[in-house]
Parts: C-alpha cells; sequence; structure tokens
C-alpha cells in the first residue's frame, strides 16, 4: 500500500513538472532553439527575447550563436545586462559559447536596436573540440572570442575583417596559447579561406535575404554554394577588399580550416548592399540620380545613333569621340582635386564632352587628317577592349595589383587595336560606331537597374580616382538579366555593324576634307559671274541690310499727306 501511493505522488510530481515545463517554454519572451535548425520571428525593442537551447551534446566543445536582418540592427548578449565584452550589435552578430564540463543548456538574449519590429533568423550550430575555434585569438575587437566579420563600405570598395582563429580543445581545458610559437602545433597552422555569394539581381527584400544567409553559415554549404576568392595564412592580414556593388546584395564569410587535422569552422557571414536602406537620397531603393538618369539616357540616344548611322554622319561621329575622351579626362580631373557634389560634376562634364566634341569636329573640318582623326577613334575601340580584357578573370591576377603594370598593360591593349586596323580605316571605324554606340545602352540600362556589365568600365573608373582601389578584388554576379542585356548589346552592335557596312560599299571610304570643299567653292563663286552666288553682296553689306530691317520694325510710321503750305 505504502509502495503504491509513492507511486502515484511520483506520477503527480512528473506530471506538474510537465505542465510547469510547457508553460515556461509557452510563456511570452522565450525562443527555444535546436542545433542546427534556423529560427524565424520578429523582435521588439522593448521586449527582449531570451533563447535557450537545451539538451546539447556531450562531445560538443563550443556553440556559434548568430541573428541576422536585413538592414536594421539587433543586439545578441550573454546576459541582460549589455557590456561591450559580452554582446555584439549589427545586422549580422554572433556569439561563441565555451561551454563547461557537463553543461547541457545555453542561454542568450535578443533585443532590437530600433522601435519598429525586426525580421531575424537565428540558428545554433556545434563545434566539436578537434575544429578550429573562429575568433579565438582576437587581439582587435571587443568580445574575448569574436567569430563576426566586421564590414565597411563606401563606393569605391568594400573592406571586411575578422579575428585570427585558434585550435580546438576539449572542455574544461585551457586554450592554446595563441603567439606562444609559430610551429604546427600552434595556431599559425591554420588557413583562412575567404567566400563570397552574390544574391538575385534587384532583389532587396528581407525574406531573399534571410533565406540565402542559411547557405552561408555552415561549413558545406559555403563550400558547395558560394565562390571562394582568396586562401588568407596566419602570416595574411586577416582583411581583405572588394569592389563594391551598389544595389547589389553580397554575403562573405571565412571558412577556417586545419590542415592537419582537416577540420574547419565558418565565422559568422556578413551581408551588404553597399547602399543604405534609410537615406533620403540614393537609397537602395532608388539608386540611379535624376541628373545620371538624365545624362546617360541622352547619351544612349546619341550612342545608337551612331551604332547605325555613325560612319555616315562622319562629323557626328567624331563629336561623339571627342565627347567620350574630354568628359572622361575631365570628371576624373575634377573628382580627384575639387569637393564639387555629384550633379555639379555631372553637369560640368556634359559641358567640358561638349567642347572636346567641337573641338574634333573643328580640327577635323580644318586640317582634314584622317590618320589623326582616326587614332581617337581607334583609341577609344582599344580604350574599351583593355577594359574588357581586365574585367574578366584576368584583372584579378596579383600581378595587377601594381598600378604601373596594370596602366601599362591596359595602354599597351589600347594602343594595340588602332595599329592593327590601320590598314582599313572604315572596318575600324564601322566596328567602332557599332560596338561603343551599343554599349551606350548598357550605361544607359545600369542608371535605372542594376547590371554588372556596367563594371567594364567603371572599375577602371575607380581605378583611375582611388589610390586604394588596386588592392579591390573586382568579382561581379553573372545571372539572368547580365546575359539578356549582353545578348542585346551584341545584337546592337552586330546590327549596326552589318547595316553600315552594306550600305557604305561602293561609297567613297570617308569624306573628303572640309576645308578644302569650301575654300574650292568659295574660288568657284568668285570666279564665275554666271553663277548666281557671283552676284550675292559681300557678307558686310548683308549684315548692314539687316540691321536696317530690324531698326525699321522699332521706327514710327510717317503719316500720310501734305503738312506745309505750298509756296507759290
Amino acid at each position: 500500500m505504502g509502495r503504491a501511493w509513492l507511486l502515484a505522488l511520483a506520477v503527480l510530481a512528473c506530471g506538474g513538472a510537465a505542465r510547469g515545463a510547457a508553460a515556461g517554454s509557452a510563456r511570452p519572451g522565450l525562443l527555444e532553439f535546436s542545433l542546427g535548425k534556423f529560427k524565424y520571428f520578429k523582435l521588439n525593442r522593448p521586449f527582449p527575447e531570451e533563447a535557450v537551447l537545451h539538451h546539447i551534446s556531450s562531445n560538443v566543445t563550443f556553440l556559434i550563436f548568430q541573428i541576422h536582418s536585413l538592414y536594421q540592427n539587433t543586439t545578441v548578449s550573454f546576459s541582460k545586462a549589455l557590456l561591450p565584452s559580452n554582446s555584439g550589435t549589427g545586422t549580422d552578430k554572433g556569439l561563441v559559447s565555451i561551454l563547461r564540463p557537463e553543461q547541457r543548456m545555453c542561454t542568450w538574449y535578443l533585443e532590437a536596436s530600433d522601435a519598429e519590429p525586426v525580421q531575424t533568423v537565428a540558428v545554433s550550430l556545434a563545434y566539436s573540440e578537434r575544429d578550429p575555434l573562429p575568433g579565438g585569438c582576437n587581439l582587435e575587437f571587443d568580445l574575448d572570442i569574436d567569430p563576426n566579420i566586421y564590414l565597411e563600405y563606401n563606393f569605391f570598395e568594400t573592406m571586411i575583417k575578422f579575428a585570427p582563429a585558434n585550435l580546438g580543445y576539449a572542455r574544461g581545458a585551457d586554450p592554446p596559447p595563441c603567439d606562444v610559437g609559430t610551429g604546427r602545433d600552434s595556431r599559425w597552422r591554420l588557413q583562412y579561406d575567404v567566400y563570397q555569394y552574390f544574391l538575385p539581381e534587384n532583389d532587396l527584400t528581407e525574406t531573399v535575404l534571410l533565406a540565402h544567409l542559411q547557405r552561408m553559415a555552415e561549413v558545406p554549404q559555403v563550400k558547395a554554394g558560394a565562390v571562394k576568392v582568396a586562401t588568407l595564412t596566419a602570416d595574411d592580414k586577416t582583411s581583405m577588399s572588394f569592389s563594391s556593388l551598389r544595389g547589389q546584395g553580397v554575403i562573405y564569410n571565412v571558412v577556417v580550416w586545419d590542415p592537419l587535422l582537416n577540420t574547419s569552422a565558418a565565422y559568422v557571414p556578413a551581408h551588404t548592399f553597399a547602399c543604405s536602406f534609410e537615406a533620403l537620397e540614393g537609397s537602395c531603393s532608388s539608386l540611379g540620380r535624376v541628373s545620371t538618369k538624365v545624362f546617360f539616357t541622352f547619351f544612349a540616344l546619341l550612342g545608337l545613333f551612331i551604332c547605325f548611322f555613325g560612319h555616315r554622319f562622319w562629323k557626328t561621329e567624331l563629336f561623339f569621340i571627342g565627347f567620350i575622351f574630354m568628359g572622361v579626362f575631365f570628371y576624373i580631373l575634377i573628382t580627384r582635386l575639387t569637393p564639387i557634389k555629384y550633379d555639379v560634376r555631372l553637369v560640368l562634364t556634359a559641358l567640358a564632352g561638349s567642347v572636346g566634341g567641337i573641338l574634333l569636329v573643328a580640327a577635323w573640318w580644318r586640317f582634314g587628317v584622317l590618320v589623326l582623326c582616326m587614332l581617337w577613334v581607334g583609341l577609344a575601340l582599344g580604350l574599351l577592349t583593355a577594359a574588357v580584357a581586365l574585367f574578366t578573370p584576368l584583372g584579378n591576377l596579383k600581378v595587377f595589383r601594381d598600378d604601373s603594370v596594370f596602366w601599362v598593360t591596359f595602354s599597351c591593349i589600347a594602343v594595340i587595336i588602332p595599329f592593327i586596323f590601320m590598314g582599313c580605316l572604315r572596318l575600324l571605324n564601322i566596328l567602332t560606331c557599332g560596338i561603343i554606340g551599343s554599349y551606350s545602352l548598357v550605361l544607359a540600362v545600369d542608371s535605372f537597374v542594376y547590371t554588372s556589365l556596367s563594371y567594364i568600365t567603371l572599375n577602371v573608373l575607380k581605378r583611375a580616382l582611388s589610390t586604394d582601389f588596386n588592392r579591390a578584388f573586382t568579382n561581379v554576379p553573372f545571372q539572368t538579366s547580365d546575359f539578356i542585356i549582353l545578348a542585346a548589346w551584341g545584337m546592337l552592335a552586330v546590327s549596326g555593324i552589318t547595316l553600315q557596312i552594306r550600305r557604305e560599299r561602293g561609297r567613297p571610304a570617308f569624306p573628303p576634307h572640309p576645308y578644302k570643299l569650301w575654300k574650292r567653292e568659295r574660288e568657284r563663286r568668285v570666279t564665275n559671274i554666271l553663277d548666281p552666288s557671283y552676284h550675292v553682296p559681300p557678307l558686310r553689306e548683308r549684315l548692314h541690310g539687316q540691321l536696317t530691317q530690324v531698326k525699321g520694325l522699332f521706327q514710327k510710321k510717317q503719316p500720310a499727306g501734305e503738312r506745309t503750305p505750298l509756296l507759290l
């Protein structure tokens, strides 16, 4: 009887404990996690959340808890009291929890930094004692062990930094020293693989970002889905620079690898769009300024005209080429030497480009040196060819980090093109019209929606404007929209070149010297008295007659009739 009574009491106690646990797990402000499973939820600033992970296996040595959001900052902490040494704030933040012996539960505290609710995704990842510890030898940032990637960007480049890792160790053991030795038994044997992952183009939604961040959190998925851009050793700086892709979502992560044990661990991934979602002007949702759209729209209209009719309208093409050379040179000059605002710079660039186009047309009209004019035309095609060549993976070779090597190679490619076609100038001119004229459409499209093809020329312009851009890795995504725009560019170029070659067949290669024609016509009119133009008054008399007619419009008309008496 006593045993039955004790058994009934035990059942009641277990039932009460279960109900208490269920009530505790269901209470507001508590989030329960499972290892390796992502959890979506919203954070509110007045209500900090408590994240709890139960039933941690004994073979797990440390955990990395990470939380991500689109652009609003969130805070993750070991305690409710926020201190720089036990918390992190940002859009992509994580903490490393070193587990004690016999520890089976871990707790973190989450809070939104903004007043509005923040849609987030979080996950807790487990690692064993053989896995390297990301950020275990941190000496630069606030956390003792910092697995985060710190990201900064400007118009030219995006920089990432991270703390060096340490070797893994068992629960309850002391961590290996970071800087005692540099042998094979120290953290200096570790290697760091830097990965880059591009989000779908022209998609700024948080749903897409948070879904793709899941592919960059764990080591197998990072290696399968992202592009490895570099491998750093312990002797290298734990930082890297990339070309900023404004409006294009990019996720970066670092996988630290232990070659001796063949184990690896991933840092907390970081993302950027290289723009601000909260800016009043030039935000991520409205990348192109009005001035940029107007400028490149008119430039594209002129370029398309040149693509199909440039060789026939030779002077218009020369104006287009002169506009490009003078405009680019003047933009680089005033950008590097003056702090003028962008819109003013664009207006001054348009004016300077127009002056350059007029000067090139005037030089052809007066001197008529075909080879000199075609040298500028060929250089324009050569510069675009050099930009395309260095836009390929060839441009990311270490040798081109040296500015002198880069610019010498760039100049050689640009100069070779006009010399190759010097024996067939008409073909060179038609090729330039078709290729460069159609490329202007690509630049116009980029002012409205993102396209990677604009970086063919933009990377070269950034290299000329920034002295630090030589260290940037210039990789860009190539997705469906880029293939469509590339196909449109190719079709326009081929159509324009084919049309002009067929239309100019049997015609003179180039128009005659304009100044000689004008001089010959003037002499003919002077000597030929049968020509009606021979009897045309000189320019001075014609101007005087025109002025007399203009004055007559403002003179008061005299009344008709005699007003004085007749003298007999």
